[in-house]
């Protein structure tokens, strides 16, 4: 794809990083945020924004969209964007939320049926990795539309995978989402068994990342668990808990048994009402300190 035109709706922790990548390389980038203060930054790198985003779709080659579900991207297309009543052809749309795979399909279908074309494009890492340009994009979607796209996601991130048609992007999330959270809870698990024992964490947490039970979570979570080192959060308790519900509507739907994820979906559930939604999502080591109270 050429240097065109980049609309960029929601630019909070991640949307922030992949606009200011996108400006790093020569992208032309339109934000809208309906936090005013959130375009500050872009407009200081030299992008523009617009105030009435039902505008934007006039102005801009392809839109992506960082929001924190499906039924607020919906929304914004609807509602904000008005995409439905643009009469825009030819005009992408990328979405990089972690959506509910069925109803990005649907999205993607209805767009299609009024001359535009969806991806969904699922991220792996954290906003820190966003704003280095270490994230891993999963992109579901026609294939001829995302090879036109495929210079905008190395603006962005350092790999990206093809999963195949609309709503696979949002499914494989799920899946790597389900596999990370499981792999925080594990050693969030470890680690307090480990304090419990006497241990210190920190010479556990170096023994555990050098031996067969390594995981990216112990360098991405590990230092932050143990120095309950949870506010600001790189990623939200509550947002990743409406993502393992998404987790289980799915394992509904294909009649497949997710134990593992239900016990997490509990222990997240007890952390969001203790009023620790918007704490690091490695704040879940908090839920076995109160469970054994340690």
């Amino acid at each position: 794809m050429e240097k065109k035109t980049i609309g960029f709706v929601g630019l909070g922790l991640m949307g922030n990083g992949m606009a200011k990548n996108l400006l790093s390389d020569g992208f032309s980038v339109v934000g809208f945020d309906i936090d005013k203060i959130k375009i500050d930054p872009i407009i200081e790198l030299g992008g523009q924004c617009i105030d009435a985003p039902e505008h934007l779709a006039s102005q801009v080659d392809v839109i992506i969209l960082s929001l924190p579900n499906s039924h607020v991207v919906n929304n914004v297309v609807k509602e904000f964007l008005k995409l439905f009543e643009s009469g825009r052809k030819d005009l992408i749309l990328i979405d990089t939320t972690t959506a509910d795979p069925i109803m990005s399909e649907t999205l993607a279908t209805r767009l299609r049926e009024n001359g535009i074309e969806m991806l969904d494009a699922t991220l792996s890492g954290t906003s820190k990795m966003c704003a280095e340009k270490d994230v891993v994009f999963m992109v579901g979607g026609k294939e001829k539309i995302f090879k036109e796209c495929e210079s905008l996601f190395s603006a962005m991130g350092k790999q990206t995978f093809y999963m195949g048609k609309n709503g696979t992007g949002a499914l494989i999330k799920l899946i790597h989402n389900l596999v990370l959270g499981l792999n925080r809870m594990a050693l969030a698990e470890g680690l307090s068994l480990g304090k419990r024992a006497g241990f210190d964490q920190r010479r556990l947490l170096e023994v555990l990342k050098n031996s067969g039970a390594y995981s990216k979570a112990m360098d991405m979570k590990g230092t932050r668990m143990i120095e309950k080192d949870f506010l600001p959060a790189g990623g939200k308790l509550a947002f990743h808990l409406k993502d393992v519900f998404l987790m289980l509507d799915l394992g509904k739907q294909l009649n497949f048994p997710l134990p593992l994820t239900s016990l997490h979906a509990q222990a997240l559930t007890s952390q969001v009402a203790k009023g620790k939604g918007e704490w690091d999502n490695s704040a879940i080591i908090s839920f076995y300190e109160d469970l054994a109270d340690i």
